[in-house]
């Protein structure tokens, strides 16, 4: 690719709406699961016993909660992908065939 469609790309502003757009979801979902995770840890620092308080047998609330840290990580996964592969994929292909055009 050569001097000039790269800039051409960069001056497009489907590109900088794409470049935006992508960085703002992309760090809503960050802080997302930093928040949980964080969460988490900090309730078996300061308040261990909340985690191993027991379920009515051998399962702690700590289990239930782990598995649910796993399941939102998933899920946030989930969610981008289906943003990049319908919004940010067209977004991608309308830039290229306008630098293809050029």
């Amino acid at each position: 690719m050569d001097h000039v469609t790269v800039q051409q790309i960069k001056n497009n502003p489907k590109f900088r709406q794409l470049v935006t757009s992508r960085s703002k979801f992309a760090w809503k979902l960050t802080v997302t699961m930093l928040v949980v995770y964080y969460a988490f840890i900090l309730t078996i620092a300061f308040n261990p016993a909340a985690l191993g308080a027991s379920m009515g047998g051998i399962i702690t609330v700590g289990i239930p909660v782990g598995v649910a840290i796993i399941v939102i990580a998933f899920a946030l996964t989930g969610i981008y992908v289906k943003r990049a592969n319908t919004e940010f994929d067209a977004l991608t292909q309308a830039i290229k065939e306008e630098a293809g055009k050029a």
